[in-house]
């Protein structure tokens, strides 16, 4: 079992030195694309948004049985220029995406590995996918394109992460993203003074944003994640935008956002002063029953590895069949921290116990 281990920390390191931005994983998809192949998986493509996909198949014993789709998404939230060295101390793996979600796609071959070294029997067979556009703006268009090709045809999605080992995320949080741009005249600083600034202008705004009252419970958030405005510092801006986050486990609650906030910046708007807002991102809501008998054999797998089960809610690419009603649900590889920062980095030892996890939930998935 620690050679196999050993195997998969390797192959995420070698994933992981493969930048990834999202909308620019064509380099490490062609990697995967080829470790599918070497690894003898049938009907192995490439489709028109760069997922790879890659057929195990079983012996069938009925014509009706349904695939399990596999996934992990390939992209990272860092640009190319990002350092990619890699330091192991402590037990620990350092490195910008080792967790998210090299790991993730890493496991998916650690799977294989497993399921071939053991001859699990499995039920069905699986489709492993490794997808575009998770993060950030991806609009986890991969995603959906994967749920495109196979539809309600699946006995389930599974999602892997490499950092939520302990997790079962069975909801999926709500988003709605938006780009909101103020035009105004400009002009001179000095000789100008008093005409509108964009920049003050959608200040303004976000003040106005920020005094809104959220619910705790469903949670319910909102980020203005990016803002850039201006030319000079004597210039009085004439454009200024940002970026919006709005997210909520409640679908009500977050249509009521998104109402409240379109309000506000319809009010903004108003002679010379130009408030435009464009959806950028949208990921639905949806969910899975904690009764489902899925989140009940993903419970009963942790626990297995005497491992606590915490049933949580999230944004990840288990977004688009929840919200269609198809069975999904994300489990994670090992843990870890830092994500999105320089900072990242996984636990070695639980990456074992979260593979025993996963092999034991893929054998029983068809029970």
């Amino acid at each position: 079992m620690t050679n196999t281990i050993d195997r998969i920390i390797d192959l995420a390191i070698q994933i992981q030195q493969i930048a990834a931005p999202t909308f620019h994983e064509q380099e490490r998809a062609k990697f995967v694309r080829g470790l599918f192949e070497r690894e003898g998986l049938k009907d192995v493509a490439m489709d028109e948004a760069g997922n790879v996909y890659g057929l195990l198949k079983v012996e069938r014993r009925t014509s009706n049985i349904k695939p399990l789709v596999i996934s992990a998404h390939l992209d990272t939230v860092f640009p190319f220029d990002m350092d990619l060295n890699v330091k192991r101390e402590d037990g620990k793996i350092h490195g910008i995406g080792i967790g998210d979600n090299s790991l993730g796609v890493a496991a998916l071959f650690g799977l294989m590995w497993m399921l071939r070294e053991r001859s699990v029997n499995l039920g069905g067979d699986i489709w492993f996918v490794a997808n575009t556009c998770e993060e950030g703006l991806g609009d986890l268009r991969g995603m959906k394109a994967v749920v495109d090709r196979f539809g309600p045809h699946v006995q389930a999605y599974l999602v892997l992460e490499g950092m939520a080992l302990g997790h079962v995320y069975h909801r999926a949080v709500g988003v709605k993203r938006y780009r909101v741009t103020a035009r105004t005249q400009g002009g001179h600083s000095w000789s100008d003074y008093g005409q509108p600034s964009a920049v003050l202008e959608l200040s303004k705004l976000i003040v106005q944003l920020s005094a809104l009252k959220l619910p705790a419970k469903p949670r319910t958030t909102m980020n203005v994640g990016k803002i850039s405005g201006g030319t000079s510092i004597n210039v009085i801006p004439a454009e200024a935008w940002m970026e919006l986050d709005l997210r909520s486990e409640g679908q009500e609650e977050l249509v009521e956002l998104v109402e409240g906030v379109e309000r506000l910046i319809e009010a903004a708007d108003r002679p010379g002063v130009r408030m435009e807002a464009n959806v950028i991102g949208e990921r639905p809501a949806g969910e899975m029953p904690a009764q489902h008998p899925l989140v009940k054999l993903a419970q009963r797998c942790l626990h297995e590895q005497k491992l606590d089960a915490m049933l949580t809610s999230g944004s990840t690419d288990a977004n688009i069949p929840l919200s269609k009603g198809y069975p999904a649900l994300v489990l994670g590889v090992s843990k870890g921290g830092g994500a999105h920062t320089k900072n990242e980095f996984i636990e070695v030892a639980p990456i074992e116990t979260g593979m025993e996890q996963l092999v034991n939930f893929v054998e029983k998935v068809w029970g």
